[in-house]
Parts: C-alpha cells; sequence; structure tokens
C-alpha cells in the first residue's frame, strides 16, 4: 500500500499540519503510513530539510498538502528518490494538471477560451507593461470581458481590480488588470499570465470533482461555495480527463446560462482544497487502490 505524504505544522515541524489532521486519520485508519515534509523549508528550497522526516526506502507516497510551485515540485521528487521514496504523480504530471497550459489542449472545447504568456522564471517587475502587448496577446479571443489570472490561480477577491476586465479590446484597462494582478501576485505568481474569455454561469455555485486513474470517485462543492452543491454533467468531462493522462486530477465544474456544464479549472488532486465539512474518505480509500 502507498503512503501519504502530508505537510507537517510550520510551528512545530515534527508534527503534522492541524488543516491536514482528518485526513490523517482516515488515512492511518485505512491502515496507510504517512509521512511529514516541510512545506516552509521546501518552498525556501532547503529540500534536503524538507524530507528530513521520510524514512528512507519507503517506497512510493501520494501527496495531500499545501500548493508548490512546478519547481519546487521537481526537487521535492529528485530528494524523495534520494533516499529511495518516490512520488505516485511525478513532475511532468503534476505540472500538466496544475498549470493552465499544461491541461488547456485538452479541455479546449469545454473551457473558456484562453491566451496566456510564459514568464519562465522572469520576476514579476520584468513582466511586460505595454498596452500594446497584451492587446496583441489577447486580441485572439475577439472583443468582449474577460479574466486575468496566472497559470494557476486568479485574484477574485479584487474582481474588478485585478481579475475582470469589462472589454478586452480596452488595452489600456487590460494592460492595467494584468500590471495590478502581477503586483498583488508578487513572488507567487505562478507560471505566467494568463487571459480567458469570460462566460456567464447560472446561480449555484461549482462542482468539484475528483477523478483517481480517469474514474469519477468523489462529487464536492467548491471550497468558495461549501454550500452550493450542484449535480454536474460528467461524460465529456470524463473523456477529457482520461486523454490528460495524470492520475489525480480535479475539476472544477459550472453551469453555464445557457444550460453547458464547463470546466472553470483543472487542478492536481494532491494540492486540490475540500470544502468545509466534505469527508475526503472515498477519494482517500481510492488512491490505494490506483
Amino acid at each position: 500500500m502507498p503512503g501519504f505524504l502530508l505537510c507537517a505544522d510550520p510551528l512545530r515541524p515534527s508534527r503534522l499540519d492541524p488543516q491536514f489532521a482528518e485526513e490523517a486519520a482516515a488515512v492511518r485508519e485505512m491502515g496507510a503510513t504517512t509521512a511529514l515534509v516541510d512545506h516552509d523549508a521546501l518552498l525556501a528550497g532547503d529540500t534536503a530539510g524538507a524530507v528530513a522526516r521520510v524514512p528512507r526506502g519507503s517506497g512510493a507516497y501520494w501527496y495531500r498538502g499545501w500548493m508548490i510551485p512546478v519547481q519546487r515540485y521537481a526537487e521535492l521528487d529528485r530528494a524523495l528518490a534520494e533516499r529511495g521514496a518516490s512520488l505516485l504523480t511525478d513532475r511532468t504530471a503534476y505540472r500538466t494538471a496544475h498549470e493552465l497550459p499544461g491541461w488547456y489542449a485538452t479541455f479546449r472545447e469545454l473551457t473558456p477560451r484562453s491566451v496566456w504568456y510564459p514568464l519562465s522564471g522572469t520576476a514579476p517587475t520584468a513582466v511586460p507593461r505595454e498596452a500594446a502587448f497584451w492587446s496583441a496577446l489577447a486580441r485572439p479571443l475577439g472583443g468582449g470581458p474577460g479574466i486575468v489570472k496566472d497559470f494557476v490561480k486568479s485574484r477574485k477577491h479584487e474582481w474588478h481590480e485585478a481579475c475582470f476586465v469589462t472589454e478586452l479590446s480596452d488595452s489600456t484597462t487590460l494592460s492595467g488588470v494584468v500590471a495590478r494582478m502581477v503586483d498583488l501576485q508578487g513572488d507567487h505568481l505562478a507560471g505566467g499570465v494568463v487571459v480567458r474569455a469570460y462566460e456567464r454561469f447560472a446561480p449555484g455555485g461549482e462542482a468539484r470533482v475528483w477523478w483517481v486513474d480517469g474514474a469519477p470517485v468523489l462529487v464536492t462543492a467548491h471550497p468558495d461555495t461549501p454550500g452550493d452543491l450542484p449535480v454536474p454533467d460528467l461524460g465529456p468531462v470524463g473523456e477529457a480527463v482520461r486523454r490528460l493522462g495524470c492520475r489525480l486530477v480535479t475539476t472544477d465544474l459550472a453551469l453555464r446560462e445557457d444550460g453547458v456544464w464547463r470546466v472553470i479549472e483543472v487542478g492536481d488532486g494532491q494540492v486540490s482544497g475540500f470544502p468545509s465539512g466534505a469527508d475526503p474518505r472515498p477519494l482517500l480509500r481510492a488512491l490505494p487502490d490506483a
């Protein structure tokens, strides 16, 4: 049975982060082993310190914890290999599911149209600020409203300031929203800048679907709307998940105003969050059998 790699408490690294206590208890009930990774040490580049509490020769792990930038995830993968351990989602699969450019082509017909500009490690201060640059990038999307985000997350809580653009052909407004999003993300800016066409959705929140080896094993509410649990049509989405070929994936689905289910985001299921009150056991029970 594979083990589960969980995050340590940042204040007491020898203990589990309380955020993952329920998952740890469920894992232990199944008879699976757990090991701790120091997430803060990993983000700081101390990979040896991050995996110091992972037993040598302990085999394969599913990670369940806080988000990890793709570069740091690759370093974690290498550090575990040096200790005779491994991640069941390798660095390539993690990047594919975690960042929009990795999954977009597979879900193109199911998700809002998108374009992006990769940064490749460029400091946020070096991101282009010229209005003409962003106007040219967004031109394939045509006119109308749009959304600005990085490769992983948006600043939706600063909706009008750093996320939503009322008219993509307005280059001044578009470049201003991009600049504000980049500034607010700072060193946490992931991958680059994404511009997406805006679609209008019906009330009722989003459903987060958890997939293991191409099969849906759990449907929860989205963490931002824990009180809403729509029931999505999974047929076309399942086909795309299987084509993507990643082992543990989440898809966030919402019903567009015209009655079509749309994929809002795809994510690596190791770093996707549960809404408050959700039972993680159906997912965790499916992982040892995968």
